[in-house]
């Protein structure tokens, strides 16, 4: 046997496999349109250049129109959708570890959401319905800024009795180990917890009234570039991000989607609370860098 061998069937061993649809999450499925555009595009739709704001009414034809006028680029979306995503990537095998569900329309950009989501070897399964169009998000990019317009539509009309409750569909809510549903951005306010500061906030979640109480609660709240913050019942600690080059930043957009995706590909495996954190700040300091929620083809996560 050659020198080393021992050791790889080792690491082998110690990466154990896991079976499909392992994670499930669930939220507004979006098809992310991304298109270089010009001010006269902005100017139409009385967009700022940096913004992000829900499609109004006047906004209605400007998903069509971008697609006929520039190229485009499409990318499944969604916040949940995003993190479902990235944490696919970053397990690279089995394919469809990730689960997701959501609702969408019966129309072309449906059409290409279904195979934007295959493409990502996610397993989504999505509520079709014909009464309102696919959300859409079309980023409209000017040199450096990218102005965000969302049309949920679609992406409210979930009915879990014609979805979630039928019982192929609930075979894979049972499979799964872990659960991802957001968003929770409100929720101090919601509580009552009457203080700004983010610490407090993480001590004060992870010590609400809880059903399950076979474990523990562990609440983890990213900053953007300042420190992660996690609470166990213990203690409070923090967690620096990775260091970014400014030159190297291209869109933060995606960064905290990304933190959420890399943290459950590491959660699946039951790995440590801080190596999941490892693994999101990783996984956001390489979308930061490029375009919308995007990545390459492997990860470089070790």
């Amino acid at each position: 046997m050659a020198a080393g061998e021992p050791q790889a069937k080792k690491l082998k061993l110690e990466q154990k496999q896991l079976s499909e649809n392992v994670l499930f999450g669930m939220g507004n499925p979006l098809l992310d349109i991304c298109a270089v555009v010009d001010k006269d595009f902005l100017d139409k739709y009385g967009l700022k250049p940096n913004d992000q704001i829900l499609a109004e009414e006047k906004h209605k034809e400007l998903f069509e129109e971008l697609v006929k006028k520039f190229k485009v680029e499409y990318h499944a979306g969604g916040s949940t959708q995003n993190s479902v995503k990235v944490a696919q990537w970053m397990i690279q095998s089995p394919y469809k570890a990730a689960t997701f569900f959501g609702c969408i329309g019966k129309d072309k950009f449906g059409e290409i959401l279904k195979k934007k989501a295959e493409e990502a070897h996610v397993d989504a399964h999505y509520y079709e319905q014909s009464e309102e169009p696919t959300g859409t998000c079309a980023a409209c990019i000017t040199s450096d800024n990218r102005s965000l317009v969302a049309n949920l539509a679609a992406a409210n009309c979930y009915k879990k009795e014609k979805h979630l409750d039928l019982e192929k569909n609930w075979k894979l809510v049972e499979k799964a180990k872990v659960y991802y549903i957001a968003e929770a951005a409100t929720f101090a306010r919601e509580q009552g917890f009457e203080t700004e500061d983010i610490k407090e906030i993480a001590r004060k979640t992870q010590a609400l009234p809880k059903v399950n109480t076979k474990r523990q609660r562990i609440v983890v709240f990213t900053q953007g570039k300042d420190d992660t913050v996690m609470a166990t019942e213990n203690e409070v600690t923090t967690f620096p991000v990775l260091v970014s080059d400014q030159s190297e930043i291209v869109d933060t957009n995606g960064a905290g989607d990304a933190f959420v995706g890399g943290f459950l590909s590491q959660l699946v495996y039951d790995r440590p609370v801080n190596e999941c954190i490892r693994a999101g700040h990783y996984a956001a300091s390489v979308i930061i860098k490029r375009s919308g929620c995007t990545f390459p083809e492997k990860p470089d996560f070790h």
